[in-house]
């Protein structure tokens, strides 16, 4: 198994080989190639005896779980898929699958080595803190090559660390980051999922399919202003909540002599 999805060739999209495309899918990879069988999913991109995978395969992937969850049976979404590629334009059916698939981070993966990654730091990575932050899914690690998902990411933490606080428990609070982001996607996706997506039909009309595109590429930077205004307001709420005891503590030492 290829340990790095994306593939090493310059691509205007990432890549992925069969293992790599099964788990970003979170399906098995038999699950992938009985879909290939039945013609599913469009045939990879070959390059000698490797198959890559782009992002549209993915995109076709978790359409076909949502389809399948909403009870839609195998042959059901072999002839939607069928219809949509047969009776209309296929851009309007990738161009959907893009709304929806489209990555919403938009981050700058920073390739370093460990040594790098100690220095920036402080002097605290050891294989607990390296083996926890690739856990979070934050860095790869391939003998001493290091590869963090964000620059952003990485020079927070960073700053973090440099402000005093150890890097166990900024991977640590982590943890704490990652289940409230995701309670806020599940809340914003069961949100479009009912509001949007339930009031549509099973075959969409080629004004649909365009308004649904377009909508879902609005409400991105709306999700986004929504969380951050939110944060915000929720951080001025517990700092006036502490202000007085973080006075009432300073108050109270003794001065110094």
């Amino acid at each position: 198994m290829s340990d790095s999805p994306a593939h090493p060739h310059a691509h205007p999209h990432r890549e992925f080989r069969t293992e790599d495309l099964a788990r970003e899918a979170g399906i098995p990879v038999r699950t992938l190639r009985f879909y290939r069988e039945k013609r599913l999913l469009p045939p990879p991109r070959r390059e000698g005896r490797i198959a890559w995978y782009s992002d549209e395969h993915l995109a076709r992937l978790r359409i076909i779980g949502d389809l399948l969850e909403r009870g839609h049976t195998l042959g059901g979404i072999a002839e939607l898929l069928a219809a949509w590629e047969s009776g209309r334009d296929m851009a309007e059916l990738l161009g959907l699958e893009a709304a929806i698939a489209a990555p919403w981070s938009e981050e700058t993966p920073v390739p370093m080595t460990v040594r790098e990654l100690d220095r920036t730091y402080s002097g605290q990575v050891d294989a607990a803190a390296l083996a926890e932050a690739a856990a979070l899914g934050y860095l790869t690690v391939e003998g001493d090559a290091v590869r963090h998902i964000s620059r952003r990411l990485l020079d927070a933490s960073a700053e973090l660390v440099a402000e005093g606080i150890p890097l166990s428990a900024v991977l640590e609070a982590a943890h704490g980051v990652r289940a409230s982001a995701d309670a806020l996607a599940d809340l914003f996706v069961d949100l479009v999922d009912k509001q949007l997506l339930g009031k549509l039909g099973a075959r969409l009309t080629t004004e649909e399919t365009a308004r649904l595109a377009d909508t879902l590429a609005r409400l991105r930077p709306v999700a986004r202003t929504v969380v951050d205004v939110e944060f915000a307001l929720a951080m001025d709420r517990r700092v006036h909540g502490e202000i007085g005891a973080v006075l009432s503590r300073g108050a109270g030492r003794a001065p110094e002599q």
